[in-house]
């Protein structure tokens, strides 16, 4: 990171979390608020437990359910050494909670073991009425995996996510290992650094990492004829709605709609929404109307005139540039 000023770049460095007094547990309250730190617009989450403890007396940082209807495992550490010093591998400890999320039966057991706890602890976060914990724990999961057309794919995977500022070569080499063999686990770094008296966090996905086909240069991998690749937009790297507006296909004065509901906002030019007078990120307005952690929200947020989701206008736009290139 560098702070430009005077046509000087002067490079700002990395601090850690443990000089900056943070404990393991703010990081996770961080997490457990802003989820979509290491999520993204393509990706809805809902956050279902914290110290969760097993059988075994394990006890994980945060989990989730994933728009896939994955049970999710966050495990979080904050520094480097803190990695090191442990006696039992960062990555071994969350395959073996990971391992204890696979005995889950169904939504119901997930909301009685886990959901249902956590909403009792942080009930004032929640809507207020006569539905007990576990009423409201269902209701809101079912909903969640509904909308998402995963409830028959409820827990069939576990998903593992790693995050500590920084790792060693040991963890990495490992997960790198696993990845190869087909478990779903992602490392994140939050690399803080300290300007003046604020904290700023800079998010960097470790691994799995992209082959260079993942990736695409404005908005669309140059095809090459003849060959067997196989087609798709891969996560993280898709379009955003700046992209879209500059493409056309939606402009500013456009009206989006959550899907299945009537809540409307306004296009702006810069990519957000205008609601009730009150400029928004899209992101935001959606994952606040559905109460989740995170939200795909070029799946859930609708153009009013075609009726298409922002998804269905992209990807239409960009398979239409693919034939005329090929």
């Amino acid at each position: 990171m560098y702070n430009v000023s005077n046509d000087k770049a002067v490079k700002i460095g990395a601090t850690t979390f443990s000089e900056l007094n943070y404990k393991e547990s703010d990081i996770e309250e961080l997490l457990r608020k802003n989820i979509d730190m290491i999520c993204d617009e393509e990706e809805s989450m809902l956050i279902v437990g914290k110290q969760v403890r097993n059988a075994q007396h394990g006890i994980s940082d945060l989990t989730a359910v994933d728009n896939k209807g994955n049970i999710v495992l966050v495990e979080i550490k904050r520094d480097r050494k803190d990695i090191e010093g442990r006696k039992e591998a960062f990555e071994f400890q969350a395959i073996r909670y990971a391992a204890s999320y696979a005995t889950i039966e169904d939504p119901e057991d997930l909301v009685n073991k886990i959901y249902a706890p956590y909403i009792e602890k942080y009930r004032d976060e929640f809507e207020s009425g006569p539905l007990t914990s576990a009423e409201l724990g269902n209701r809101k999961l079912m909903e969640f995996l509904r909308e998402n057309v995963a409830e028959s794919n409820f827990n069939k995977n576990q998903k593992i996510i790693l995050v500590a500022s920084d790792y060693d070569e040991q963890t990495l080499s490992a997960v790198a290992w696993l990845n190869s063999n087909n478990v779903d686990i992602t490392c994140f770094k939050l690399i803080p650094y300290k300007i003046q008296d604020e904290v700023y966090i800079n998010i960097e996905k470790v691994l799995p990492v992209n082959a260079y086909r993942d990736y695409y240069v404005d908005f669309i991998d140059s095809p090459i004829k003849g060959s067997t690749q196989k087609k798709g937009f891969t996560r993280r790297t898709l379009p955003k709605i700046n992209a879209m507006l500059e493409w056309g296909v939606v402009k500013a004065g456009d009206i989006i709609v959550a899907k299945g509901r009537e809540d409307e906002g306004t296009l702006l030019a810069n990519g957000n929404v205008e609601v009730n007078g009150e400029e928004i990120s899209m992101q935001k307005w959606l994952k606040e109307l559905f109460g989740w952690s995170s939200i795909q929200t070029y799946v859930f947020a609708v153009h009013k005139e075609t009726g298409k989701t922002l998804s269905k206008i992209r990807e239409e736009y960009m398979e239409r540039e693919k034939e005329d290139i090929e």
